[in-house]
């Protein structure tokens, strides 16, 4: 291949950012074991591929901020200084990283050492395995022809009124076909001129949203619920919501609040998220289960408290289409605000099918961690002994008010 997939250190998501300066501020002696997982069941990885991929996380792992970069990252209101100092001391170590070619598919990819490092290498290891595989298993330049006649077609729908989507954003990074792929999906939705329920916010990919003057968009994902609530082997996992709000009102008070619901069910956050972190988080995002469910579900809770619920944000973020996202949008049109992130159907959408590959956190400071969605098989725990605790955690809580 030869060509360098990551070429800075903002190509990665928001939210890396925004959890690494609380885990900085807070956790910042916690470790954590990341491992890979390909969900694809007829994808193999062959060894030139998983010798590319080595290569390219050896080219990441050499990278460092420039200061324009840093100087970028101050215009984002809720960073504080104390962290851009410390990025400007941080990269990647290749030693915290395991490659070969043991894994069920012919890759395995497992990360150990300090939370502040080992959350810093999901999405750019991710991203890279994405383009190593497409380019080196098909014909690219033919997935590039037909992901960019899918790209075209779509945007015209938005252009023509056919569907409507209120406030979205691009979430591709981590599934994306490749790097010019999702720069051209970005750019070209940057400059679409939609009808007037439609808006294009901006990308989760920091590095894309500087480039095109663009919204960075993301606040929080399940690790920072699962390492903060379990991360600690005290603590009742049971609990892991109020932890970690409670954590990250702590690091930034109103700013940069929405709520992740589904790390251990959404009605078992439900009991965490009473009226003070409801008024204090702008909205909550929706990973798993049947979405209209769900934000009936957060809605009447908003309306318990006494909170309006058209001041608060719905984001969707599951696998979603622009038609999903059309359906949505009408569905709570006039109950609530939505917004919708939109990953591989932007970024990866060709004649080849997408890979579905994660790479999630399996233990934090030695002991396993587990995430018990709104949607099974979304999880990754090592140990099943772990998730039944967890399990009978969570239903001791929800049966004992």
């Amino acid at each position: 291949m030869g060509k360098k997939i990551i070429n800075s250190l903002l190509e990665t998501d928001l939210y890396k950012f925004s959890m690494g300066q609380a885990i900085y501020h807070q956790f910042p002696d916690y470790t954590t074991t990341w491992t890979f997982k390909c969900r694809n069941e007829d994808v193999v990885f062959t060894p030139e591929m998983v010798e590319e991929i080595r290569k390219q996380i050896k080219d990441y792992c050499d990278l460092h901020f420039t200061e324009e970069e840093l100087d970028y990252l101050r215009t984002i209101k809720w960073f504080k200084s104390s962290y851009i100092d410390f990025l400007r001391l941080w990269h990647p170590r290749f030693e915290d990283f395991e490659i070969t070619s043991d894994g069920n598919n012919g890759l395995f990819i497992e990360t150990k050492g300090t939370w502040l490092n080992t959350s810093m290498y999901e999405i750019p290891t991710l991203a890279i395995v994405n383009e190593v595989y497409f380019r080196m298993k098909y014909d690219y330049d033919k997935l590039m022809e037909s992901f960019e006649e899918k790209l075209n077609e779509k945007i015209s729908w938005l252009e023509n009124g056919k569907y409507e989507l209120s406030a979205f954003s691009e979430f591709g990074l981590r599934r994306r076909l490749s790097k010019e792929a999702q720069k051209m999906a970005v750019n070209k939705l940057a400059n679409a001129k939609f009808n007037t329920s439609t808006k294009f916010i901006g990308s989760s990919n920091v590095y894309l949203a500087k480039k095109y003057g663009l919204t960075p968009v993301g606040t929080m994902a399940h690790e920072w619920i699962m390492c903060v609530g379990q991360g600690n082997h005290k603590h009742n996992p049971a609990y892991s919501n109020w932890y970690a709000l409670e954590a990250w009102v702590k690091e930034y008070g109103i700013l940069n609040g929405t709520a992740l619901t589904d790390a251990i069910t959404t009605d078992c956050f439900l009991r965490d998220f009473r009226l003070t972190y409801a008024t204090l988080f702008s909205g909550v995002r929706h990973d798993s289960g049947d979405p209209k469910e769900w934000g009936d579900k957060m809605i009447a809770h908003y309306e318990k408290l006494g909170i309006d619920s058209n001041t608060k944000m719905l984001l969707f973020s599951d696998n979603l289409d622009f038609k999903k996202a059309d359906d949505l949008y009408n569905y709570f049109k006039g109950r609530v605000k939505v917004a919708f992130g939109i990953g591989t159907y932007i970024a990866n959408d060709t004649d080849v099918k997408p890979l579905n590959i994660v790479m999630k956190t399996t233990a934090c400071n030695g002991q396993d961690v587990a995430k018990i969605s709104d949607t099974e098989g979304k999880g990754m725990c090592k140990n099943p002994a772990y998730v039944e605790y967890l399990k009978r955690c969570i239903e001791w809580r929800m049966d004992h008010k």
